[in-house]
């Protein structure tokens, strides 16, 4: 894992975005400098609008989660990922050979053959992709514990997005009495933490043992490790890397004080203002024609009105009226009790159902976003009375409210819609990263990994 402005990216997706960029580029020069008419004096226009065609289309691929692991594996999953890529990449593809200045010498024929290169990039990366056949220069990892914390940690390495780290197992501690993992994964005789260490070719220690006082843990043994330039971390640690979840069980209110992160400030706050004004606007010029269009299928199904305003919870604890598309029938709440949303809502109208697949239903957000009320990236906002009851039943849940709530959020893109407490526990874990992390660069990641899940409709309900 790399991390840059705080935020963790996988190294192995790097690499292969950087191989892909470079193998794109190249095909298009060489399919250019094939050409008959293409002299020494075009090279200044070819290479780089080589590399801008490259990079065009690896963020576009990159947008459209075409490198994230493929949770199935079998192989319909990786036809319906490469489908889709080459469904989306294609037409913005012809789309850029017309806008750059390729049509002196770039004939019909070059341009299919960059076509046939790119189709060919997407179907090896589709199928490099399929599940932990996509570990490349992976490294290899220890748990230190056999209890139910080594448990958890070992399923989240076997889980496809881990593909870049491979277990190898678990080696005991002195007061390991409830063990949860499988007996053959253990790693008993074998001595010391540093012997397992160099005679398995370990590169990552993690250490998941509640009690982590001297006596249980071989903390001699670990610095000798760390020392050797084996990477050692902690439960909070090793989530906030390959989960990009700062994990509940595993908080303590001295670690939001005193570890890094949470921090904010005033020009913090200035960047993101400038940035949500900014692309809040550009976006409402867009979605101009899909509102509109929207407010009249509402009409035409059962009358207004179009919006529905409703009480949230924002930054700090204060309140406001969130703006959205009305997606239920005036009556939803008849009753006047506020009930979760769920999965094929009979209170849902028809239109309701299609804008909720789509995201339409939030775009009357921006308003918010405008009136300060909201952020375009952050924890989304809850309902006073659920919020009350979160607080009361969930360890540190009132640390989401010290930003602005947002109209998507790293738990949105992370997670599938949540309709109970367990699933707000485990949307709180994002939020937290989130609220520890966000800089811009977390925000344009949000943003982007947000068109994924339109695309996709991945999590709506």
């Amino acid at each position: 894992m790399l991390k840059v402005f705080s935020h963790y990216f996988p190294a192995t997706t790097l690499y292969q975005i950087i191989f892909d960029a470079f193998l794109l580029f190249a095909g298009v020069v060489v399919a250019i400098v094939l050409q008959p008419d293409v002299g020494i004096e075009s090279w200044r226009m070819i290479l780089p609008s080589a590399l801008l065609f490259a990079i065009t289309m690896i963020v576009l691929n990159t947008i459209t989660g075409f490198y994230r692991p493929v949770a199935g594996r079998q192989l319909k999953d990786v036809l319906a990922r490469v489908l889709v890529g080459v469904i989306v990449s294609i037409p913005v593809a012809y789309g850029v050979f017309r806008v750059l200045p390729w049509g002196e010498f770039a004939s019909e024929a070059a341009e299919v053959s960059v076509i046939l290169l790119l189709g060919l990039i997407l179907v090896m990366r589709g199928f490099a992709n399929r599940g932990r056949l996509g570990a490349f220069m992976s490294r290899r990892v220890l748990v230190l514990g056999t209890g139910s914390e080594a448990e958890s940690v070992e399923r989240v390495l076997r889980d496809p997005a881990s593909r870049g780290l491979k277990f190898v197992g678990f080696l005991p501690t002195g007061d390991d009495d409830d063990r949860a993992v499988a007996p053959d994964l253990i790693l008993s005789n074998r001595g010391a933490v540093v012997d397992v260490v160099d005679q398995l070719g370990v590169n990552e220690v993690i250490v998941a043992v509640r009690e982590r006082r001297g006596g249980v843990l071989p903390l001699r043994e670990l610095l000798d490790c760390k020392m050797r330039g084996v990477k050692v971390y902690d439960l909070s640690t090793f989530y906030e890397r390959v989960r990009g979840q700062v994990r509940i069980d595993a908080l303590k209110a001295s670690w939001l004080i005193f570890g890094d992160g949470f921090r904010q400030g005033f020009f913090r706050s200035l960047v993101k203002r400038c940035f949500d004004l900014a692309a809040s606007l550009v976006l409402l010029i867009l979605a101009v024609p899909v509102m509109l269009l929207t407010a009249l299928l509402i009409l035409l199904e059962d009358g207004g009105p179009v919006f529905y305003r409703q009480l949230r919870v924002g930054q700090n604890g204060r309140q406001f009226k969130v703006i959205k598309f009305r997606s239920m029938g005036t009556d939803a709440e008849k009753d006047g009790k506020p009930r979760w949303a769920q999965s094929n809502d009979n209170r849902v109208t028809r239109v309701g159902r299609l804008i909720r697949k789509l995201r339409i239903d939030e775009l009357p957000q921006l308003f918010n976003v405008f009136l300060g009320e909201m952020s375009l990236v952050g924890p989304r906002p809850e309902r006073p009375f659920f919020v009350d009851q979160l607080t009361a039943e969930i360890p540190f849940y009132a640390v989401r409210h010290c930003v602005k709530p947002g109209v998507t959020g790293w738990a949105q893109v992370r997670y599938q819609y949540g309709a109970s407490v367990d699933d707000a526990v485990q949307k709180l874990q994002y939020d937290l990263y989130y609220v520890k992390n966000h800089t811009l660069l977390l925000d344009i990641v949000v943003l982007a990994e947000t068109v994924r899940v339109v695309l996709t409709g991945e999590g709506a309900q």
